[in-house]
């Protein structure tokens, strides 16, 4: 997904994310400072692409939020795409929480913020859960049963290493998977993964 693929007012409100990260990166260290001149590509843009493999799902959990990355990308798209989808942002740390809660009110989202860490959130019963550089797909899983519907499905940004992750997670856990080739990485995947069960 580019910016051609997104309405005027869709640009607008990515824009307004990409100027609030660039506002409190310096306190918060949202992305890695080496990353934030290539902000677009790196983040929104490849944020963006999970967008279309969720199909229409009403309630979206992003666990391990950090700077909104995928999770305020989808609730933004959402408003263009997808009115009724709500985007629950779980994130452990206060102020990055802060700071979603902040876009959420500036950009006008349908989305809210959880401060807990991602084990003690009672089952959120979500259509589609995904997470982005946050922990090895074996507790991923863990954390996608616990809070994924039957039903329902998780995606995961993975990186060059995502064929040996899934290995490892195959040794505890049973489950469907389609790998997705990413548009912004060619060594990387989105992992779409449904049908959890530990073996």
């Amino acid at each position: 997904m580019s910016e051609c693929d997104v309405s005027r007012e869709t640009l607008e409100k990515l824009q307004t994310y990409h100027d609030l990260i660039h506002k409190w990166n310096p306190t918060i260290n949202l992305v890695s400072r080496a990353s934030l001149a290539e902000i677009w590509e790196r983040h929104i843009w490849d944020s963006a692409q999970i967008y279309d493999v969720a199909g229409n799902a009403d309630h979206w959990a992003d666990i391990g939020s950090g700077g909104g990355l995928p999770g305020i990308v989808v609730a933004i798209l959402a408003c263009e795409k997808h009115l009724g989808r709500h985007v629950t942002l779980i994130e452990s740390d206060r102020r990055k929480a802060t700071f979603l809660r902040t876009v959420i009110r500036e950009v006008g989202l349908n989305a809210s913020v959880i401060v807990s860490r991602i084990e003690d959130v009672p089952p959120l019963d979500a259509d589609v859960l995904s997470a982005r550089a946050l922990a090895d797909l074996p507790i991923l899983l863990g954390f996608a049963d616990r809070h994924v519907k039957a039903g329902g499905k998780s995606l995961f940004f993975k990186g060059q290493t995502w064929e040996k992750e899934v290995a490892d997670a195959r040794e505890s856990w049973s489950f469907d998977l389609l790998a997705h080739k990413s548009k912004t990485n060619p060594q990387a995947a989105i992992l779409e993964v449904k049908d959890i069960r530990r073996d």
